[in-house]
């Protein structure tokens, strides 16, 4: 059975593998070199109690992992977060994914973020599916914007309210405070 809990720094080292694969075979990353456990362990830190980041594990193996980050480093986007999730590749299709990123959004909503965002290289079929499934509308599009693999790609974006934005809006709770709230 899946579990899906705070990832930790202990978890570094099992989200750089799952990782690693989506930056070296294909375009989904748009980073050029895969990061390191001691990498992805400064990601993790960095976020300082505030982003929530996740795993799901079964049977004590972590097989996926659902963040989110600032959209931009700015006071005025400080009620829109950026959101990213991943699996280990033999599991795709099995649901994690859908699991981690429902789970995710539950989160940051309890925690006051209005807006979440994703870019996206296209065409992605599998993954624009699960998003806008998950209630992510399009939202916009770059064209010839990122160079990978020898090749120009398109980066869409997609766009989910998460609650309501009113004035004032209400306070950012930390993640640490809220925890991670199931879907």
């Amino acid at each position: 059975m899946i579990e899906i809990r705070a990832a930790s720094a202990k978890d570094s080292a099992a989200i750089a593998a799952i990782y690693a694969p989506y930056v070296a075979t294909n375009a989904v990353s748009f980073e050029d070199k895969a990061p390191s456990p001691e990498d992805m362990k400064a990601r993790f830190s960095a976020h300082k109690g505030l982003y929530p980041w996740l795993v799901a594990e079964e049977g004590g193996v972590v097989v996926g992992y659902a963040y989110a980050k600032p959209i931009k480093d700015s006071p005025a986007y400080q009620f829109a977060v950026e959101t990213a999730v991943y699996t280990a590749g033999d599991l795709e299709g099995k649901g994690i994914r859908r699991s981690l990123l429902n789970t995710l959004l539950a989160t940051l909503t309890e925690q006051n973020f209005t807006q979440a965002v994703v870019t996206l290289l296209t065409p992605n079929d599998k993954l624009i599916q699960l998003f806008e499934a998950c209630g992510f509308r399009r939202a916009g599009q770059y064209r010839e914007i990122c160079y990978k693999n020898n090749q120009w790609h398109d980066v869409g974006m997609w766009q989910r309210e998460l609650c309501d934005a009113t004035v004032p809006p209400d306070p950012i709770k930390p993640f640490k405070s809220t925890g991670v709230i199931k879907a």
